[in-house]
């Protein structure tokens, strides 16, 4: 039945009872990690004492506060629904209070510099030989093998070297990054799935295996129909702005005070396009006939469009286009967004409050299943925030906790 999934029982998310230990910062982990809890995974964040996240220190903008009192929130847009313990892994003691996390764990995440966990005796083989369960995630740059494992890696240099950046941007500008850093969100969405796929396997076949997923792999599976375009032709696609490499019209057209994106995407919706527009001439143009003429004469036609639409002011054009069926939006920035009456409708924008910074917003989660939904439960978490609670459950008691403390451990 449509809409089943909106009036879903909330109590519990479908990995309700798997537990997360989540020993990665700054964005690709966290997000992976991120997922996994809206979908009710118990999720604990393992951080260095005094420090954190990296991303803690990120700011401004902040949520409830100035000069670092309040949240980073670029940490909160990644960390809900999660527990936070500071663990110094640099000593062994830490080390071992993480070992003791891992045993009755289900999933590990690490975003570690390839080939420090090992050093530390927290390498997939040392944690599997105790929890031959475990599904290991490890994430990094280049992946665990090859010529550039060993290398650092960011965001920026992923779209760069990845080739997102050599097909982003105007034809005759310069290459642009997205706007997002998508390498990491990307390989942090392979990551997720790459981890259920390993927990069903689990689930069917039993025993856990290790996961490596690189930003740079990411990156090069993203190029999906463009890499296909240089294998079918042998020539590099090339910046094309907002315009697709095979389709015409498909693409952003200047306004008098703004911009519409139109996709004109079959031959019904161009023809309902010029008729919208009342140039009808445009079908009758043998260089306009097909699809494949259009792009083949992409220049002429492009030239016309822009005249004819560049009079137009934005909302005026949407609704013309809309009344007769031709897919046409404006370009939303962020507050057209999450006004839209579609976020609304679906819970895309969500808050949650916080007990030291007030209310935070932020995107909900596009996840909808109508028995276990993925769920906002918990705020992001202050700094060892459950440190305390989690060594407890481990067994360890007050006077031990203190000691922990004071030799800088947690």
């Amino acid at each position: 039945m449509v809409g089943e999934a909106r009036n879903a029982d909330k109590d519990s998310g479908p990995l309700d009872g798997i537990t997360v230990i989540d020993a990665s910062q700054v964005l690709v982990g966290p997000f992976c990690t991120m997922q996994l809890a809206d979908l009710g995974a118990d999720v604990i964040k393992i951080e260095q004492p005094n420090v954190g996240d990296q991303t803690r220190g990120w700011y401004p903008p902040q949520f409830g506060g100035r000069d670092g009192k309040g949240m980073s929130a670029y940490y909160a847009s990644v960390n809900r629904n999660k527990h936070s313990i500071t663990l110094n892994l640099k000593e062994e003691l830490g080390r071992e209070l993480l070992r003791e996390l891992v045993r009755d764990a289900d999933v590990f995440v690490e975003n570690f510099r390839v080939g420090t966990l090992e050093e530390w005796g927290l390498g997939y083989e040392g944690l599997a030989a105790e929890n031959p369960d475990l599904v290991y995630c490890s994430l990094s740059g280049y992946g665990e093998w090859g010529p550039y494992a060993n290398r650092p890696a960011y965001d920026l240099i992923m779209q760069a070297e990845g080739g997102l950046m050599s097909i982003t941007g105007e034809p005759d500008g310069a290459p642009i990054r997205v706007g997002v850093a998508i390498a990491d969100i990307g390989a942090g969405m392979y990551a997720t799935q790459a981890i259920l796929a390993a927990l069903f396997h689990r689930e069917i076949q039993g025993g856990g295996q290790k996961v490596d997923v690189s930003l740079f792999d990411g990156q090069v599976a993203w190029m999906s129909y463009m890499a296909s375009y240089y294998f079918a032709t042998d020539q590099p696609p090339e910046r094309m702005g907002s315009k697709h490499p095979t389709i015409a019209p498909y693409q952003a057209f200047p306004t008098r005070d703004g911009h519409v994106v139109v996709a004109a995407a079959s031959e019904k919706l161009w023809r309902k396009f010029c008729i919208a527009l009342s140039r009808e001439d445009l079908l009758e143009d043998e260089r306009f006939e097909t699809n494949a003429d259009r792009v083949e004469h992409r220049a002429t036609l492009d030239e016309l469009l822009e005249a004819e639409l560049a009079d137009y002011k934005t909302d005026t054009l949407v609704t013309l286009l809309e009344n007769n069926d031709v897919p046409a939006r404006a370009v939303s920035d962020m507050s057209d967004v999450f006004s839209h009456p579609q976020v609304e409708a679906r819970d895309m924008h969500q808050q949650i409050d916080h007990p030291t910074v007030g209310t935070i917003d932020m995107p909900g989660s596009p996840m909808n299943l109508s028995r276990t939904p993925a769920t906002i439960r918990h705020h992001p978490p202050e700094l060892g925030e459950h440190t305390e609670e989690l060594l407890i459950d481990l067994g360890y008691s007050d006077s031990e906790i203190e000691h922990l403390k004071e030799e800088g451990i947690v």
